[in-house]
């Protein structure tokens, strides 16, 4: 590849919004993911006894069904990216490069 291919590619509509929308999206799901556990972890932190209290009067606690929803989420918000990934990003990415290819 040249360097006026890669300008082209560069200066392309329809690459700026490829890469805003890559942008968007990673630093909006990274984010959330890093609410969510840093919350969890001063949640541990400084109210063990909130994550302590038995659900039904049994041995499972509050911790362990906070901890088990921050692993479903973090399954969620991955598969929220690979929808978007597959859905908007990729159609955005083969158009780019069918484009630029000419």
């Amino acid at each position: 590849m040249t360097p006026e291919d890669i300008d082209s590619i560069c200066k392309h509509p329809d690459f700026k919004q490829l890469v805003r929308r890559k942008q968007r999206l990673n630093w909006s799901l990274t984010l959330a993911m890093l609410v969510i556990y840093y919350g969890f972890v001063l949640l541990v932190a400084f109210s063990p006894s909130t994550l302590g209290q038995s659900l039904s009067g049994g041995v499972t606690t509050v911790g362990m069904l906070v901890g088990v929803l921050v692993v479903l989420v973090s399954f969620g918000l991955t598969g929220i990216y690979v929808y978007r990934a597959n859905n908007v990003l990729d159609p955005l990415n083969d158009k780019v490069r069918q484009e630029c290819a000419k």
